[in-house]
């Protein structure tokens, strides 16, 4: 389990991005972390990651504090970013770099996600265009087959056919031992995967509760207006 809890964090001494802010991620299912511009939602992720570390307020993960970044801690984590670049090597040359870190890392994962991105091993990372290196690095996330994986807008720059494809293998990924926590924008291209969806604000949790489909798929950008309308009526 992620445990969020009293965390303060700010990017600055004048001002929060997040203010006693408390959640729970548990291991089993697909979240998505949803929240207007500026909610501090890539700020939680990093946060989880010990990659920035709270003012205030303690991140756990499985009971270890995220900022100590403990290798027990760090084999069972993955982040893909919003942005991030590749090295000019091929995908082979990369895999053997970063299996060492991931003891759970599965080559036949690897292979099984590629092939549903219509995607082989024999790749060059450098000739690859923006939209094929997120996938790959997509593919490679999963293949390390870690309990939690964190990914930052995972859809953007992929086209109609690669949205789909993305939903396909990493619902195919998933076991009761995993937690895959989305924060993104693109609430369509994810609603029909998620088991779970978390909305935020920078200073309280919004919404947190399972989505049961019933005879239609959830609408989640209707549910995200209404979460948010009914919280302005409260106010």
């Amino acid at each position: 389990m992620i445990d969020i809890k009293n965390v303060t964090f700010g990017y600055n001494k004048y001002c929060n991005v997040l203010q006693d802010f408390n959640l729970q991620f548990k291991k089993g299912g697909i979240y998505g972390l949803l929240g207007k511009n500026g909610t501090g939602k890539s700020t939680l992720l990093y946060l989880m990651m010990g990659l920035l570390r709270p003012k205030q307020g303690e991140v756990r993960v499985d009971g270890m504090l995220a900022s100590n970044r403990l290798p027990e801690m760090m084999q069972d984590m993955f982040i893909v970013p919003e942005e991030y670049d590749l090295p000019r090597i091929s995908l082979k040359q990369y895999v053997k770099s970063l299996k060492p870190f991931y003891p759970k890392f599965s080559d036949e994962l690897l292979e099984r996600c590629l092939a549903g991105f219509d995607m082989t091993m024999n790749i060059n990372l450098g000739a690859l265009s923006m939209g094929q290196k997120k996938k790959v690095y997509m593919c490679v996330a999963l293949a390390t087959n870690t309990q939690y994986l964190l990914m930052d807008e995972p859809t953007n720059g992929l086209d109609i056919l690669s949205k789909s494809q993305f939903r396909k293998v990493v619902i195919e990924s998933m076991s009761e031992e995993k937690a895959i926590i989305i924060s993104t924008h693109q609430v369509h291209d994810v609603e029909r995967m998620l088991d779970h969806v978390c909305i935020i604000e920078p200073n309280k949790v919004l919404l947190d509760a399972p989505l049961i489909e019933k005879d239609e798929p959830i609408d989640l950008e209707k549910l995200f207006i209404e979460t948010l309308t009914n919280k302005t009526m409260e106010g």
